[in-house]
């Protein structure tokens, strides 16, 4: 995953999206001044609080930050809290100094890596958190659509400061319709949906948040000539407060009033804006990571030390406290943001705006906005996440629905805390009813029960392993499998020991225990054999090395492949290797005799040559593998789509690859193969022709037909193995592999030294 630090293309480079970025700043500024506004006033505080906590988040926790897409400032998240404390302490001057210790607060927990929580926030919570805010958001921007402007821009509760709920403020609508308002809304709900529809309108590059405002302020001049109803008032715009100078704009701003820095309830404000702010803060990273269109990571622990100085210096220039905001960073987003330059850019356009240009951008009608926000909503709230997320099933699902609900009807803090709360009592009860999973291995030694354990085992787990051990019979091997756990409560690890030691010995049951932790003190100890070795070698025999294959094919088809331990195997065969089978392949990169037969190390001598032909230098090793080295069976395998044999038969009817005469070592191997292509066009009344090399059926019988004469070979040319394969010591069977679903099919007719194989065993095609 891609670093928010770092970018290696020219093309994710901060002046490689400059003019995006550019477009998206003015448009994350434009949807930013009500929004900073309208938190403000919900939070009981100076509406130019607001605005200064926008324009440090941009202008110092932007550069700082290493998100490059992340938008900071005040966030409806904290403005319940912010109210409480305003209360609390008794002064917003009081809350200013908290919002200054909070930020150093923050700053210690980025640099003790507090982030680390980011990690384990279940996706479940993240998908809800940025469903809800595309629900909240429609809801709440419906009636500024219509002109009902009675709740301020930006204040997300449930419950409003104009004692309506989200629900209860649609139905005032119908008694609150202001036309203007009405037609910008919709026109510009147009605009933005047709914008990014119609080609030409698209290739502009133009974002169409922006034509939306600026057709907003048009529409709203147009309308003050037209004048009645049609006029649309202060009240449905934006609202910036309009001081007489650029000194008068210094003079709103409150300060600190550092005397209460000994009041208990600033103590406890500054704490609870920070550990408020921080989760807020780091929830909202990892939903805009996964916004993200490069999908880059960012670091967790720097973005709290970058909020940290940015709430320092907003409480110190009298701004609110800020967090990492979602509906702005999702505008961003949606506006083409590429960079960090978006950030800055919309900080330094707050502060130029409300210094030098509030008239003009009081002109801007809330109904457009409106438009905006809503259009970013329906991206935020798809229904495919919906569906998604029912197929995932209830563990994915219901946590993000009762995260979803939890903060549409509460706020997004609470509802955040919600949905965290029943993500963990669902992964608790996954642990509970599944903490551990049972699985039978057929291993060269003999059949194996693996109890794999969970990521997490707790002390509520111990009855489900005492009944696991408690089935396992007498006689039967355990492996006690902890390699994905991370926790192990002690009550698990006495019960583990006391049954490996005492209980399972005295019982018949042989133990083995793997991949516990060291802090566990419970060693790697394996007590079967998961290799072949010389006892197991001597005890085999043709029929049963046999069916140890095919099985393992099985699994390597199914994906349930045996976990090994190759290190150790390793090291068990390093003094001597006793391999219970030869086998013979092509060099096709699909056909790889270990995995496709689901082996370990030493189990199989594996020899390889274009076209599974016999050589002198093949058949010495396979005598070697039988005669000097033990093994019970060879296995002729050759791929139904190999490239050797198509070849072949393409030079048999005159259509030579180049480079076949440009290979003389590869000639001899093609001529070999191009034999029993001829043998069998003389076999058939008509040869094939062009057309008839193409087809699938062609090949993958001249592909049995060479199988069929490397096993005949076999037996002629080696007196030594056709003795061994006459006395019953060993066997020998060829092979098809089909590359398009994995399976080896038996090929009865070159049977020697095997008993009657059964059709559903064998795969016999």
């Amino acid at each position: 995953m891609k670093n928010g630090t770092q970018s290696t293309e020219a093309g994710n480079s901060p002046g490689g999206h400059l003019r995006d970025d550019v477009l998206a700043g003015i448009v994350v500024f434009l949807v930013a001044l009500p929004l900073c506004i309208g938190i403000a006033l919900a939070s009981n505080a100076p509406p130019l609080a607001g605005i200064v906590a926008g324009i440090v988040a941009g202008l110092i926790v932007g550069p700082l930050s290493n998100a490059q897409v992340t938008i900071s400032g005040p966030a409806a998240g904290l403005t319940a809290v912010v109210a409480a404390e305003i209360a609390a302490i008794g002064s917003f001057e009081g809350l200013l100094v908290a919002v200054a210790l909070s930020g150093v607060i923050q700053i210690v927990l980025g640099i003790i890596r507090g982030g680390f929580i980011k990690s384990f926030v279940p996706s479940s919570v993240v998908r809800g958190l940025l469903s809800a805010i595309g629900v909240i958001l429609i809801l709440k921007q419906i009636p500024h659509l219509f002109g009902h402007d009675t709740d301020p821009e930006g204040e997300m509760s449930f419950f409003q400061p104009d004692k309506q709920n989200t629900f209860s403020e649609l139905l005032q609508i119908l008694s609150d319709l202001h036309p203007g308002a009405i037609v910008v809304g919709f026109v510009s709900l147009a605009i933005i949906y047709f914008w990014g529809r119609v080609s030409f309108l698209k290739k502009t590059g133009i974002p169409a948040p922006l034509v939306v405002v600026l057709f907003g302020v048009l529409c709203s001049l147009g309308f003050d000539q037209l004048g009645g109803s049609w006029i649309i008032t202060a009240s449905h715009k934006v609202e910036v407060p309009l001081p007489e100078t650029i000194r008068g704009f210094f003079g709103l701003l409150p300060n600190p009033d550092f005397s209460q820095i000994t009041n208990p309830a600033v103590s406890s404000a500054a704490l609870t804006i920070a550990l408020v702010g921080s989760l807020q803060a780091l929830l909202t990273l990892e939903a805009v990571d996964r916004l993200d269109r490069e999908k880059r990571s960012t670091s967790p622990n720097r973005e709290l030390i970058a909020q940290g100085i940015g709430n320092i210096v907003s409480g110190m220039a009298g701004g609110l406290p800020m967090t990492c905001e979602i509906v702005r960073s999702s505008v961003n987003i949606d506006a083409g943001a590429r960079t960090k330059i978006s950030t800055i850019l919309h900080g330094a356009l707050l502060a130029i705006a409300v210094v030098l240009l509030p008239r003009a951008i009081n002109l801007i009608p809330l109904s457009a906005l409106a438009a905006i926000l809503i259009a970013t909503g329906l991206k935020l709230a798809s229904p495919k996440v919906v569906a998604e997320l029912w197929r995932a099933g209830r563990y994915q699902f219901i946590p993000w629905l009762v995260t979803l609900l939890a903060i549409v009807l509460t706020d997004p803090l609470i509802g955040i805390l919600i949905g965290l709360a029943v993500s963990t009592i669902f992964i608790l009860w996954s642990n509970l009813r599944r903490p551990l999973r049972l699985v039978v291995e057929h291993h060269l030694g003999g059949d194996v029960t693996r109890i794999e354990l969970a990521s997490q085992v707790s002390f509520l787990n111990r009855a489900t392993l005492r009944k696991a051990f408690d089935n396992i019979e007498s006689g039967k091997h355990v492996l006690v499998d902890a390699h994905d756990t991370v926790y192990i409560d002690p009550d698990i690890l006495s019960l583990i020991k006391e049954y490996r030691d005492v209980i399972g010995p005295a019982r018949g049951v042989q133990v083995s225990t793997r991949g516990f932790r060291g802090k566990y003190a419970i060693e790697d100890r394996i007590e079967f054999v998961d290799f072949s070795s010389r006892e197991l070698q001597e005890h085999s025999t043709p029929d049963k090395v046999l069916n140890y294959l095919l099985v393992g094919n099985q699994r390597f088809r199914e994906g349930r492949r045996l976990k090994r331990d190759f290190s150790r195997q390793v090291i068990a065969t390093a003094a001597s290797q006793h391999p219970m089978a030869v086998v013979l392949s092509g060099v096709d990169s699909r056909t790889p005799a270990e995995i496709i037969f689901d082996l370990g190390i030493g189990d199989v001598f594996s020899v390889r040559v274009a076209g599974s032909i016999v050589t002198p230098e093949v058949l010495g090793s396979i005598e070697f593998g039988c005669a000097a080295a033990g093994a019970k069976l060879i296995v002729v395998v050759g791929p139904n789509r190999c490239a050797a044999v198509q070849s072949a038969i393409d030079s048999a009817h005159g259509k030579q690859h180049p480079y076949i005469r440009e290979c003389e070592y590869l000639k001899p191997i093609v001529q070999s193969i191009e034999s029993v292509v001829r043998e069998s066009d003389s076999q058939n009344r008509h040869a094939l022709d062009g057309k008839e090399t193409k087809d699938r059926s062609d090949t993958d019988n001249i592909v049995r037909l060479n199988i069929q004469r490397s096993v005949r070979e076999i037996l002629q040319k080696s007196t030594a193995i056709s003795a061994l394969v006459e006395s019953g010591q060993i066997g020998i069977v060829g092979m098809m592999y089909d590359v398009t679903t994995g399976i080896c099919h038996v090929m009865n007719e070159t049977s020697h030294g095997i008993g009657t194989i059964e059709p559903e065993a064998s795969h016999e095609t």
